[in-house]
């Protein structure tokens, strides 16, 4: 089983990243995919989750309205796509895929995890 998260990279404030988690080894159908950011000295914390048919989303107050998530099943893949983004926004991003709650937002509900790729938003 593997979530390859990619997309990360160097980007100045206020510009655009778009993410990308490709799924292997098994069918997450059922399953909520979610992304979860870690930044240096800090707790991993919730970013945006995603129901398995799509239809249904949560966010992070602190991204509502400038990143957006959505998953094509066709493809086994998860996409998250940040705007404005923030010096905040610093992190390695992580996806993750949950097999057992509906839009979790807490990491231990969350069954399978990606390496994580790293976002840096310079000021």
């Amino acid at each position: 089983v593997q979530l390859q998260a990619s997309g990360g990279g160097l980007v100045q404030a206020g510009g655009f990243l778009r993410l990308s988690c490709a799924t292997s080894g098994r069918t997450f159908s059922g399953y909520a995919l979610g992304w979860f950011r870690q930044a240096p000295g800090k707790q991993r914390e919730f970013v945006a989750t995603i129901s398995w048919i799509g239809a249904a989303t949560s966010y992070a107050d602190s991204v509502k309205g400038r990143f957006t998530i959505s998953r094509d099943n066709a493809k086994n893949t998860v996409y998250l796509q940040m705007n404005s983004l923030k010096p905040e926004d610093t992190a390695v991003y992580y996806c993750a895929a949950a097999g057992k709650y509906f839009l979790p937002q807490a990491d231990y509900a969350y069954d399978y995890w990606g390496q994580g790729t790293q976002v840096t938003v310079s000021s």
